[in-house]
């Protein structure tokens, strides 16, 4: 386990009904790979050692003595391996015939699991042959050479880096209360599935949706494979399904109906779900009670880590299948949680300083809607466009054009009068560029939304979004102020697109436009060409970069050391269709930045407005995200020196 990933793989031999020395060549030949592919855990189908569909034949002593022979040389085989194998098998004990997963690892039988439920309808009629977990007594057996202790008990196998995983078989995970819940609870990382699950139509579609919610209830990874070619036709057919899943998600799948033995590759983030079982205060609650025998398991030896799967740059921002949904139901909890504080509060109208920039766009587009829902005439949105300074024509023009173009009530006050007075007042020199040049400019504003709102008896809307929140990129009771922010769960990126998405609805070149210009707060004068100077992603980052830290920071309490691996897959790798989109030196210049500016503009979120929560990750002091104001960086800036 590197960075908290566990490679693991589904496997599907080649198998000879009742022919055990055949299966179990087949097995090795599997395993032989799987070393060579660093893979650290595989699980192989149910009663793979015999053939599932033996039938009568598992009464035969001689097919249960060559199981035993097999498992054997399977053990002599692994002597020398690191690899963790899971393989079924039939196995006698105390007198009854058990339907059973054994653990193996260099040599060693680690555990036998008995399967608990034993499907008895149709051709599936295992009663007939194997005797139930819940019947064996806990005892201690010789198999294949082995001391090894069975008992109904829950197992969860311990790796020599602390990853646990326990072991259920085919019919388990179907029942009302699946041995995989107690694993999980109990502290398996992950469930391995032996299975011999026959193919009809529409069975393969349910089973997918099963594991996907097994792997979600009990926030584990969970890794599935079942029978294939070479079992009897006799009266149904074995598909061999490979599925591997992590929290409900399903990361890969391999091709069924293949004549060719598989092996089929995953990677699960145990720290991503530890994180999550961390955080989802119902599963610590349910975990009350849940024991497990713990098994030692040999430390797997490191191998060179590539990280296997895809890791989207934009973890924010839906997929093209479902954008006009998401889209949709994001502005809905914008619109209903301010609909919600202006009817509480009988406000009939509310303020919205507009720049022409993507925050003010957003979040005039969400209190219009708002005023729909309510049923109150647009004319209540005060629209208030305050050119100062910095601002250029173009976001001037289209805060004018897109309040136009929504039938809002228009005002224009212009601050550099009021702002050149307070300079004066205080000794300020308006040559000096510095942060009292720019900061006195946004509390000027803020200050006019204030008093224009204490005049119309209405509410300031804030503007400002996740991503600044993040960063404290906000004048601290400036633009960081208002009576309702509703944008406070929207990360800056996540605002682009749904600006692009309205622009789709309403047509407007103006949305555009606004979509098109660079992000500045136009507190510095602009060029000699009248174009935007201050362009904040080259004073405080690319904002997709930031994006992405705050994601994995906020959502998972990654470590800046796995922030940067997986930073490097999405946006120093060359994709299909385009290049590299950053240098390694780059992300960590500003990795680094974020996290010393996180730490530090914690004072400005301790004390942020009222706004609705949207996504998975918010920064509200009084939910989500409770952090002292004084916490020191030294910790996770001196990570990002070291990468």
């Amino acid at each position: 386990m590197k960075y908290g990933f566990v490679k693991v793989a589904s496997a599907v031999p080649a198998v000879k009904v009742a022919n055990v020395e055949y299966n179990v060549q087949q097995i090795e030949s599997l395993i032989a790979q799987a070393e060579g592919k660093g893979i650290e855990v595989m699980v192989l189908p149910e009663l793979c050692v015999t053939g599932y569909t033996c039938q009568d034949l598992f009464r035969e002593q001689a097919l249960l003595d060559r199981t035993e022979q097999g498992v054997m040389d399977l053990l002599d085989f692994t002597r020398k391996l690191d690899i963790i194998t899971v393989v079924g098998l039939p196995v006698v004990i105390n007198g009854l015939l058990y339907n059973c997963a054994a653990v193996i690892q260099s040599g060693q039988l680690l555990g036998i699991v008995p399967k608990t439920y034993l499907p008895s309808y149709g051709e599936f009629y295992e009663k007939r042959w194997f005797a139930s977990a819940q019947d064996l007594n806990p005892t201690d057996i010789y198999f294949a050479g082995s001391p090894v202790h069975v008992s109904a008990e829950p197992q969860i196998f311990v790796t020599g880096d602390g990853m646990k995983f326990g072991v259920e078989i085919c019919e388990d995970v179907w029942a009302p209360i699946p041995p995989s819940n107690n694993l999980a609870l109990a502290g398996a990382d992950i469930i391995l599935n032996l299975s011999a699950s026959d193919e009809v139509i529409g069975k393969h579609a349910y089973l997918k949706s099963l594991l996907a919610q097994q792997s979600a209830r009990t926030i584990s990874g969970y890794v599935y494979t079942s029978c294939g070619f070479g079992e009897s036709t006799q009266d149904v057919v074995f598909g061999g399904s490979t599925l591997i899943y992590e929290n409900g998600h399903l990361l890969s799948e391999g091709a069924r109906f293949s004549i060719q033995p598989q092996i089929h590759v995953g990677q699960i983030d145990v720290e991503k779900l530890r994180a999550e079982r961390r955080a989802n205060t119902t599963f610590i609650n349910a975990q009350h009670g849940a024991t497990a025998r713990l098994i030692t398991c040999k430390a797997v030896a490191p191998k060179e880590f590539e990280l296997l799967r895809d890791i989207d740059p934009h973890p924010f921002i839906p997929k093209d299948e479902n954008m006009t949904s998401t889209c949709e139901e994001i502005l809905n909890i914008q619109v209903a949680g301010l609909a919600k504080r202006l009817y509480h509060i009988n406000a009939q109208k509310a303020v919205v300083g507009i720049s022409g920039g993507l925050d003010s766009t957003l979040a005039l587009l969400v209190t219009v809607k708002a005023f729909d829902l309510l049923g109150i005439d647009r004319k209540g949105v005060i629209g208030i466009t305050m050119p100062g300074f910095g601002t250029t024509d173009r976001t001037h023009n289209n805060a004018l054009k897109l309040m136009e173009t929504l039938g809002v009530t228009i005002r224009e006050i212009s601050i550099a009068k009021a702002v050149t007075q307070h300079f004066e007042d205080i000794g300020h020199n308006p040559k000096v560029h510095d942060v009292t040049y720019e900061n006195a400019q946004a509390r000027e504003r803020t200050q006019i939304l204030m008093d224009v709102a204490n005049q119309e008896n209405a509410i300031v809307v804030g503007t400002g979004d996740l991503s600044e929140l993040a960063l404290g990129w906000a004048t601290y009771n400036g633009d960081h102020m208002s009576m309702y922010g509703v944008n406070a769960g929207v990360p800056k990126t996540l605002i682009r697109y749904l600006v692009s998405y309205v622009a789709g609805e309403m047509a407007t070149e103006t949305l555009l436009d606004i979509v098109d210009t660079p992000i500045s707060p136009e507190l510095i004068p602009a060029d000699e060409n009248g174009q935007i100077k201050q362009k904040t992603e080259d004073l405080v980052g690319p904002y997709e970069l930031h994006d992405f830290f705050i994601y994995y920071f906020l959502r998972y309490g990654f470590s800046p050391k796995k922030i940067f691996m997986l930073a490097k897959k999405a946006f120093c790798t060359p994709a299909p269709g385009r290049d590299a989109l950053y240098t390694e030196e780059t992300v960590k210049k500003w990795l680094t930045v974020f996290c010393r500016r996180f730490f530090t503009q914690q004072f400005k979120r301790s004390c942020m407005p009222d706004g609705p929560k949207v996504g998975s990750v918010s920064l509200s002091p009084r939910g989500d995200w409770r952090m002292p104001s004084d916490a020191s960086y030294t910790l996770w800036v001196k990570e990002c020196e070291e990468l």
